[in-house]
């Protein structure tokens, strides 16, 4: 343990001129006045010191407050600033959904439109080749019967003798191989293009709607069938 000693000072004790009377009291009254004019003195500069400090520290004080509400204004600014872009980017996206379906519907309503007229078009063309095919069929007819009428001619074998009718049966007998033969090729061929037209019908339904180029082979196909089955 540290031990201090009372430090006191050195006091010089006047001199007392000689033949003059020391008054004590009036020594210790001065004495009594100077050191309550030095505690005064302190007392005054403490508080003096105190207001400066209690000063100091409100103005820490309002400087912490200004600066809490200055970061306060800022968050807000910034929370309103973000309120505003994300209003914003929300603005946008539906702006741009509501252009995006309705650019959708203008594309399906100009795709029904072509489909409408395509189908329209398609429906003439159809008609007018129903009537071609009508008119050709009734030539197809025509021409047929004056082909049949020209082979169905009377034999007139009632005069003729036997070597004459030998011929002429050999004459028959050739026709009719002649005729099996054209049939037998007609239904190879009609044979060939059904199989075409089932190739192309089963590509094409892989790859997307029928053609026109594909639906004449189909009534094409259809109609030497149709005569096939009439001759036959």
């Amino acid at each position: 343990m540290l031990c201090f000693r009372a430090f006191a000072p050195s006091i010089t004790v006047p001199k007392i001129p000689e033949g003059e009377k020391v008054d004590f009291d009036d020594i210790h009254r001065k004495r009594q006045e100077k050191d309550f004019s030095e505690l005064q003195s302190l007392i005054e500069a403490h508080f003096i010191q105190r207001k400066k400090d209690e000063e100091e520290l409100l103005a820490l004080v309002n400087r912490i407050e200004k600066r809490r509400a200055e970061r306060a204004e800022q968050l807000r600014i910034r929370t309103e600033q973000e309120k505003t872009r994300q209003a914003r980017l929300a603005e946008e996206k539906e702006r741009k959904e509501q252009e995006e379906a309705r650019k959708k519907q203008d594309e399906e309503a100009k795709k029904k439109k072509a489909l409408t007229n395509r189908t329209q078009q398609y429906g003439g063309v159809q008609q007018r080749q129903d009537a071609k095919r009508g008119a050709k069929k009734q030539t197809e007819r025509e021409k047929k019967r004056k082909i049949l009428a020209e082979r169905k001619k009377p034999l007139n074998i009632e005069n003729l003798k036997e070597d004459k009718l030998k011929e002429k049966a050999s004459d028959l007998w050739q026709w009719l191989w002649t005729l099996e033969a054209e049939k037998f090729d007609l239904t190879e061929e009609l044979k060939r293009q059904k199989y075409d037209v089932s190739e192309t019908i089963t590509n094409q339904s892989q790859v997307g709607p029928l053609g026109a180029k594909t639906l004449r082979q189909i009534y094409k196909y259809a109609y030497i069938e149709t005569e096939m089955t009439k001759n036959t």
